[in-house]
């Protein structure tokens, strides 16, 4: 239930009627396309558009066959713009990723030849399959735009949108992300299993053809960045960003956790609230939006200490605590601070 500052629901749908009203029509279309593809995951797939429309990076993990990467592939055929897919393996160099120069004995110069993340969509499936020290050539990418090679920089196209999957580091043949290139993922969602009816409407479909096939482009890249900067126009209180504030330094006080979340997090947050605030056509943030945000942003980044992991407790459980006990701002409704 979405409250404002006395406690009721507050109804208000405005800001330039227009920017919010392109913004549902559009996403409500690459929503239409993915779940065409992706069936029964309706708030993994709310995550993933939330993640776009914030100019974030999304992490998917699940165990193998469950569908990281046809969603993926899915959001990438929704949107026509340019697509680098890297199947990270064990043998990847960084510049697999980011491009190599090369020699030109005819004209006594180097040719930079870009690598797939000069892509407005990167899909990296099986992230944590690559060694360390090529994840960490994404780094520079995700978080400035740009990637250095060779002592050159290159900038990346706009938008640019990070779509990794990774298989729990628990199955053979994987290295956890370091905390560095966690932290640099706007959310992680997981998949799951699907409901048995979903699964079985799964069997139907793809008994006769494949509905990935079908996906047609719906959206270009420079609506994208233009719903991008309408989000970032979406109206945060003071009272909601102290709320925003009070629950990523919880996580770096609570005794269940040896690492906390960066203030990276605090302003992802925010963006990210921004985003599911504008997909319900408001022009402000919530606490709500906020705390249906809070484990898939925060809970990836941070790690527990040795006893409450022993105690079967996960970053997930501790968000979910942090968010029941922190209180909710009396006063979040637009109009007061504004007056």
């Amino acid at each position: 239930m979405l409250l404002d500052s006395s406690g009721t629901h507050d109804a208000t749908t405005s800001l330039p009627g227009s920017a919010l009203d392109d913004l549902v029509t559009v996403t409500g279309r690459i929503r239409k396309a993915v779940e065409s593809v992706v069936t029964g995951r309706s708030d993994a797939v709310d995550v993933t558009l939330a993640v776009l429309l914030a100019g974030g990076h999304l992490l998917i993990e699940d165990v193998p066959g469950v569908g990281k990467t046809t969603l993926a592939k899915a959001l990438a055929r929704a949107v026509d713009g340019s697509v680098g897919r890297i199947q990270f393996t064990p043998d990847l160099l960084p510049s697999d990723l980011t491009g190599v120069s090369i020699y030109r004995s005819q004209t006594h110069e180097f040719e930079f030849r870009p690598g797939p993340v000069f892509s407005n969509v990167v899909i990296g499936d099986e992230i944590n399959r690559a060694s360390p020290k090529t994840q960490s050539a994404l780094l520079e990418c995700m978080e400035e735009g740009q990637t250095t090679v060779d002592g050159v920089t290159h900038a990346l196209p706009r938008p640019f949108f990070v779509v990794a999957t990774q298989n729990p580091v628990e199955m053979e043949g994987t290295y956890p992300l370091p905390e560095a290139q966690r932290d640099r993922f706007m959310a992680r969602l997981s998949v799951g299993y699907p409901e048995p009816a979903a699964e079985l409407q799964l069997l139907d479909r793809m008994e006769t053809h494949d509905p990935l096939a079908e996906v047609t482009p719906v959206a270009d890249v420079e609506t994208v960045a233009r719903l991008v900067s309408t989000v970032r126009g979406i109206w945060a209180s003071d009272a909601v960003k102290q709320y925003v504030l009070a629950l990523v330094s919880a996580t770096r006080e609570h005794p269940s956790l040896r690492l906390g979340a960066s203030p990276r997090t605090t302003i992802q947050l925010l963006r990210a609230s921004k985003a599911v605030a504008a997909m319900d056509q408001r022009d402000h943030v919530l606490p709500d939006d906020v705390q249906r945000l809070a484990v898939p942003v925060l809970a990836h980044r941070l790690i527990t200490t040795t006893e409450a992991r022993l105690a079967g407790q996960t970053p997930a459980d501790v968000v979910a605590a942090i968010v029941e006990r922190t209180a909710v701002p009396a006063r979040a409704d637009r109009s007061l601070d504004r007056r």
